[in-house]
């Protein structure tokens, strides 16, 4: 009898997988048995490199490239993922990718916003809306968000706008597909350093600053959240649905003294 978080002999695509958590996401579910399909947008290479360490590891993974965001995006990634399920259905959908924050409100044009209206909330919604038909009774729908939607941050409006966005999409799928057995969950993430994001917190102080307004006191990982996507694509997360799963370490939940 495997264990409740064994994924052997299932299949995920985690969209965005090519570097930071997508690829961590990606490791962790091969790691746990799970044959993988590592989308990417524009990095082959970051691409290429986590399906080598997840194949270094034992497990068993392909590439598919797809920009999210243009026309006809999730029918070329699904070309791709089809070709690479050769028949077999989808398990596990992880709605990874996304396009980081445009900036405040003063600043964001309207090009920007749509752009990331576009790879944020109208890809996974179609990118869900396609996979509908591979994923069997018992699927996962699992979407990255982020911390954003429960803070006031000027310079994210319009990304926590997206996140917000998603949560919702999550909630109200997971009344829709609970009949079938799917559940469908969200993950916020807080400051999560990162191999590509590090020049981010390179300022003197800040990531000690963030450090000390999160409950945990430290920067997130990759793993971090990676293990919490693994516990909500596994049976042993079976009764847990339309949920947002907050992965910050206790980020700003209020003073310390």
């Amino acid at each position: 009898m495997k264990d409740a978080d064994d994924l052997t002999g299932r299949t995920a695509l985690v969209t965005g997988a090519s570097r930071g958590i997508g690829r961590a996401i990606a490791v962790r579910l091969a790691r746990k048995g799970a044959a993988v399909v590592v989308h990417f947008g524009t990095d082959e290479d970051g691409a290429a490199a986590t399906v080598d360490e997840i194949e270094r590891a034992g497990g068993t993974a392909v590439a598919v490239r797809a920009e999210l965001g243009v026309e006809d995006d999730v029918d070329t990634l699904f070309a791709g993922v089809e070709a690479a399920l050769a028949g077999r259905p989808l398990h596990v959908l992880v709605n990874n990718a996304a396009a980081t924050p445009a900036g405040p409100i003063g600043t964001t044009t309207r090009r920007e916003f749509d752009h990331l209206f576009a790879v944020n909330v109208r890809a996974p919604y179609f990118i869900v809306q396609r996979a509908l038909d591979l994923l069997p009774d018992g699927g996962r729908i699992i979407t990255v968000s982020s911390v954003a939607t429960r803070m006031a941050n000027p310079s994210q409006t319009s990304f926590a706008m997206t996140k917000g966005a998603v949560e919702t999409m999550s909630m109200t799928l997971a009344n829709e597909l609970g009949v079938r057995g799917i559940t469908v969950n969200a993950v916020a993430p807080g400051a999560t350093r990162t191999a590509t994001n590090g020049a981010s917190f390179a300022a003197p102080g800040l990531a000690e600053l963030i450090a000390g307004t999160t409950a945990l006191d430290r920067l997130g990982r990759p793993e971090d959240v990676a293990d919490v996507v693994a516990f909500l694509a596994s049976d042993a997360a079976r009764w847990i649905t339309g949920q947002v799963i907050d992965a910050s370490g206790g980020l700003f939940l209020g003073p310390r003294v």
